[in-house]
């Protein structure tokens, strides 16, 4: 039997949404190196801010976002210019919603659900809202408020405050491996979205449970 749950905290990017729905918009402007540009952006995104929050240089993940674009971009052997960079970083407020995501959270309207991301909160309303699922969430939260990127224990703590709740009363669902280790130590049941059927982390902190969509946590939910 599953534990009674409180509160749903989204991740974002993987999770709810495909970051690599970009790939179309690289390759518009960048013919034919669209998915490798994509990719590139992707990983050096996810380095870099580990980069940062380990070398205590904390910027936002906007600016990390434009630092990864201008790597990918490089790596790819292309020629970065202040115009391209800004329509690629407008295509990342056009993110595509993972087709289950509206149904499952009309599915859980009588819960609270919130958001959690490393996103700014410019970057998440934007996303948000453009996709047309803000009215599904109680809070949209940016860790650009506690300048404490996932997964430090102060990014899900912040979290944990503004919804007053017990972290046993929590699930917590994210598409990123290190996402979920991260969660899992902070205390909270975790939902892995495995969207891309990838390897477990090997950090001794399994997630409670692993689905290939956000289908899944429905049996979180319990009878009203």
């Amino acid at each position: 039997m599953k534990p009674e749950i409180k509160a749903f905290i989204f991740d974002v990017y993987g999770t709810l949404f495909d970051v690599h729905s970009v790939k179309e918009k690289c390759d518009d402007i960048f013919p034919g190196k669209g998915l490798s540009i994509s990719q590139s952006w992707r990983n050096k995104q996810l380095n870099y801010f580990f980069l940062r929050q380990l070398m205590g240089r904390y910027e936002n993940f906007e600016v990390v976002t434009r630092e990864a674009l201008r790597y990918a971009i490089a790596q790819n052997h292309e020629d970065w210019t202040a115009e391209i960079e800004d329509k690629l970083i407008t295509a990342y407020s056009e993110l595509a919603l993972y087709q289950e995501v509206k149904k499952v959270l009309a599915e859980l309207k009588n819960k609270k659900a919130i958001i959690l991301s490393n996103g700014t909160n410019h970057m998440l309303q934007s996303v948000v809202k453009n996709a047309g699922i803000n009215h599904f969430f109680h809070s949209i939260l940016s860790i650009d408020d506690v300048k404490q990127y996932k997964p430090t224990a102060a990014a899900y703590n912040y979290a944990l405050i503004q919804l007053g709740f017990q972290r046993e009363e929590v699930l917590f669902m994210s598409s990123n491996g290190w996402d979920i280790s991260g969660a899992k130590n902070f205390g909270f049941h975790t939902a892995w979205i495995n969207r891309s059927n990838a390897p477990s982390e090997k950090l001794g902190l399994a997630p409670d449970s692993i689905y290939e969509d956000i289908t899944g946590i429905l049996e979180w939910k319990s009878q009203e």
